[in-house]
């Protein structure tokens, strides 16, 4: 299952000019591919064309394929594609295994299956128990963590990572980066990320640089 871009750029709402030189890469299955470069040039908005979640108002060029099928042409529920921001983006008004059921994809039926697959979940981020607990006494590492295991849970075919540990502090930073790269290795899942931290690169297994 690999993601694939060719020849791919944007540009924005009432410009003529690209936002970045075109990108053409393939993100193979269990490979994280960090993409970096100056503020501004659209590592985001490169991110939310993938996902889906572009504005309106932008033009596109180029392809993107996951194993083979055009990601572009099918609305951003359908696309099979996990994204993580950096705000864990959790429904504060649904406790933790809630917020994690929401992610199970459609064709797990019945509540007890339902309830083993969150709880086995939470035990693998290292948040066993914590199905009652309301989001907003999570730490944000935590709140990550159960993100991720949200994402995953829908059964992705490949995962974005939008800065997701830009606010977290530097110690545990390190901690959690593994264990979302971990995580997407061991599914073989291809994962795009976009940052400014030099670390983030370092625990990629490729970089490239987006440019003007």
């Amino acid at each position: 299952m690999s993601l694939k871009l060719s020849d791919v750029t944007l540009i924005p709402p009432g410009a003529e000019a690209a936002m970045f030189a075109r990108l053409s890469l393939t993100v193979a299955p269990g490979e994280t591919v960090c993409i970096m470069g100056p503020s501004g040039v659209g590592k985001s908005s490169l991110i939310a064309h993938i996902g889906g979640h572009l504005g309106r108002g932008f033009r596109s060029v180029g392809s993107v394929t996951l194993n083979g099928v055009d990601l572009l042409a099918l609305p951003a529920e359908k696309r099979g594609v996990g994204v993580l921001f950096q705000d864990a983006q959790l429904f504060a008004h649904l406790s933790v295994g809630d917020n994690l059921a929401f992610g199970l994809r459609a064709g797990l039926r019945g509540r007890v299956p339902r309830q083993r697959a969150v709880a086995q979940a939470l035990e693998q981020a290292g948040l066993a128990g914590f199905e009652a607990r309301d989001p907003a006494t999570l730490s944000g590492g935590q709140r990550m963590r159960v993100a991720l295991m949200r994402a995953l849970l829908a059964e992705p075919r490949a995962m974005l990572i939008d800065e997701a540990f830009a606010r977290l502090d530097s110690g545990l930073r390190a901690e959690i980066r593994g264990f979302v790269l971990e995580h997407i290795a061991a599914r073989k899942i291809p994962a795009l990320m976009v940052s400014h931290d030099d670390q983030d690169a370092l625990a990629a297994d490729r970089v490239l640089q987006l440019r003007p």
